[in-house]
């Protein structure tokens, strides 16, 4: 199945694969193969058209952010020239609309982590608790329900390699299997309200909350703040702080509480309504060119 592409609204698979925004993803050659919910998904770009195997056009447009007017928001987030370099490499780039339960779990494995390293937890956890599928000869596992990371045992869960986040998934998984959440509830509620939601869940923190918030439920505001963005700040909008705030933040390793708010502020203010969308283009620029 194709979907042809329209040229004035630029897209690049790579980038948005790629850029850090999810991890269950991996190119074979010239294709792209996700599990994403029950299904295996095979994707390719050869210019402006995308060729889509294993599932439907409504469900591919939808979760690529397709229907986004991505030359009016990058018009909206270009006000300097760092984020315009940033955007005029990465052009494309576009933020995935993920299932809020595997996102939800997959930022909590992804603390202190690096990116490979989230990958072979989250592998980890769907080999051992969820189901096979194939594709192409390929074998993939779908991501686990919160059924059964809520009924997993402490050592099936120890055996995922997760470390101390163990606890922290299954206690979480318990709360969503229990329906102490309503994500598509939050989706429509606010920012702040939604963010505070989250923050009552084990192991989720600020930015955990704003990457879960922004990459599956729609706040588009969220700026999430993490050693790259910290770097991004320190070196080209540092004159929008204090010297003493710099001073203070620049040579630390973790944020508190309230730094981190005013980095998070400062870009959902500057950037406006689309911040995420210049996060996650100074992300990628930042820890791809340095």
């Amino acid at each position: 199945m194709k979907i042809k592409l329209n040229p004035s609204s630029p897209f690049n698979l790579d980038a948005t694969l790629c850029c850090g925004q999810t991890f269950r993803w991996d190119k074979q050659g010239e294709w792209w193969y996700g599990v994403v919910g029950e299904s295996v998904l095979k994707i390719r770009q050869t210019e402006n058209c995308l060729e889509i195997e294993n599932t439907d056009t409504h469900f591919v447009k939808n979760y690529l952010g397709l229907h986004d007017d991505l030359t009016s928001i990058l018009s909206q987030i270009s006000k300097d020239k760092h984020i315009k370099q940033a955007i005029a490499t990465f052009t494309g780039l576009r933020i995935l609309r993920q299932d809020p339960w595997e996102c939800l779990i997959s930022y909590i494995c992804a603390t202190y982590k690096n990116i490979a390293a989230i990958k072979r937890m989250l592998l980890n956890l769907s080999c051992r608790l969820g189901d096979k599928v194939w594709l192409d000869s390929y074998d993939f596992y779908t991501f686990p329900t919160p059924e059964k990371l809520a009924k997993a045992s402490a050592g099936e869960l120890a055996k995922c390699s997760l470390g101390y986040r163990a606890k922290y998934v299954h206690e979480t998984a318990k709360m969503v299997y229990e329906n102490l959440v309503d994500f598509e509830r939050l989706k429509k509620t606010d920012y702040d309200e939604a963010r505070a939601e989250l923050l009552r869940f084990p192991g989720i923190g600020q930015k955990v909350a704003d990457c879960i918030l922004l990459f599956s439920l729609d706040k588009f505001e969220a700026f999430p703040i993490d050693v790259w963005i910290k770097r991004v700040i320190l070196r080209h909008y540092k004159s929008h702080f204090s010297a003493e705030f710099i001073s203070k933040i620049e040579d630390k390793q973790s944020l508190t509480n309230r730094e981190y708010e005013k980095l998070s502020l400062f870009g959902r203010k500057y950037f406006g309504k689309f911040a995420g969308y210049a996060q996650e283009y100074l992300y990628h620029y930042e820890r791809t060119l340095h």
